[in-house]
């Protein structure tokens, strides 16, 4: 018996047909795929920022300002060749303010250096009253620092920076203002560990979310 499987055979048609609609459907459930990732992104469009507090504002803001100073030092240096000795001075100056304020953050999500590898194997009641003693230490560091910053204010304040004569005093006030905040969440990150009964010592599962 002969088989015509030539072009325009039926069984040759159907193949087409079968090749086409494979072909197709694959295709068409990445199209459906790809709209469907972007309705979902229409549906996300809501931005919540409550997680932010005043010291991630204040942070953000003087890291802008210190971004504009690297950027009006390198182009007076490398297009003018004028350099503004006073861009250098302030954008370190900026740097520190940075640092202080981004400390406190850190203090607040839990996220300054920690090392948790006693915890595992101290009983819960040993692990607790140590996080808690932790607690009470840390808040009286920040504390003391606070009076020292301002102690060294007040001794040294006077002094004028290097290409500007405003008072170095502003600069020590930014480091003053991020031993305050750093004191201040402290206090709500111990007294928030003493109610739920656990700290990111202890449970550190519990704060991988904030990641």
């Amino acid at each position: 018996m002969h088989v015509n499987t030539g072009a325009g055979s039926p069984a040759m048609a159907q193949y087409r047909n079968d090749g086409e609609s494979a072909v197709a459907e694959p295709h068409q459930a990445s199209v459906e795929s790809i709209v469907h990732s972007f309705e979902e992104a229409d549906q996300h469009q809501h931005v919540d920022l409550s997680g932010y507090a005043f010291e991630d504002w204040f942070c953000l803001a003087l890291f802008w300002v210190m971004g504009a100073l690297v950027f009006l030092q390198f182009f007076t240096r490398y297009v003018l060749n004028n350099s503004f000795a006073w861009t250098e001075e302030l954008a370190v100056y900026a740097l520190i303010g940075v640092v202080f304020m981004g400390s406190a953050m850190c203090v607040r999500a839990c996220r300054h250096i920690q090392v948790d590898f006693l915890y595992r194997y101290l009983p819960k009641r040993p692990a607790r009253v140590l996080a808690t003693l932790i607690d009470l230490l840390r808040t009286l560091f920040f504390g003391y620092a606070v009076w020292l910053v301002y102690r060294y204010i007040d001794l040294v304040g006077v002094e004028p920076m290097t290409t500007i004569m405003w008072d170095k005093a502003y600069v020590y006030w930014l480091a003053l203002a991020g031993f305050v905040m750093m004191f201040v969440r402290s206090v709500q990150v111990s007294v928030q560990n003493w109610r739920q009964g656990y700290s990111s010592l202890e449970n550190p599962a519990a704060y991988q979310s904030l990641d």
